[in-house]
């Protein structure tokens, strides 16, 4: 068994798949659009193929993200080293990302660093 895609719903779906087309390689299809229910998305692949589909509702109610809500919380993007760790979380603080943690090795033994995306989403870099 294997998770087929995990999906978030974003403000801005433009934005937000051209940054993981930008810093991660994603290939994102042409999208979709339901008018019916007001929904447009995007499904972003990744080389190792991981898929994350990134949604927007027309009636999305406004309001910051709050990691604490219940519900999934962050990202991990598995990039392969501690040199591309600490690389991209230069690139991304430089890029005027949010930087929220690390790099540092967590308690649970990760190497990782923590950034906002812009409409406060966590993500989090990992080896």
């Amino acid at each position: 068994m294997k998770i087929e895609h995990v999906a978030i719903n974003v403000r801005d779906l433009e934005r937000t798949r051209d940054f993981f087309v930008k810093y991660f390689g994603a290939k994102s299809n042409k999208g979709y659009h339901n008018p019916r229910t007001g929904l447009r998305s995007f499904f972003l692949t990744f080389a190792d193929g991981a898929r994350l589909e990134i949604m927007h509702w027309e009636a999305m109610p406004e309001g910051d993200f709050d990691k604490h809500a219940l519900g999934y919380t962050h990202i991990c993007m598995s990039i392969g080293t501690r040199e591309a760790v600490d690389e991209m979380t230069a690139r991304l603080v430089a890029d005027g990302y949010r930087h929220v943690s690390g790099p540092r090795t967590s308690g649970e033994g990760y190497y990782e660093s923590c950034i906002l995306l812009d409409d406060g989403e966590e993500l989090e870099l990992t080896i």
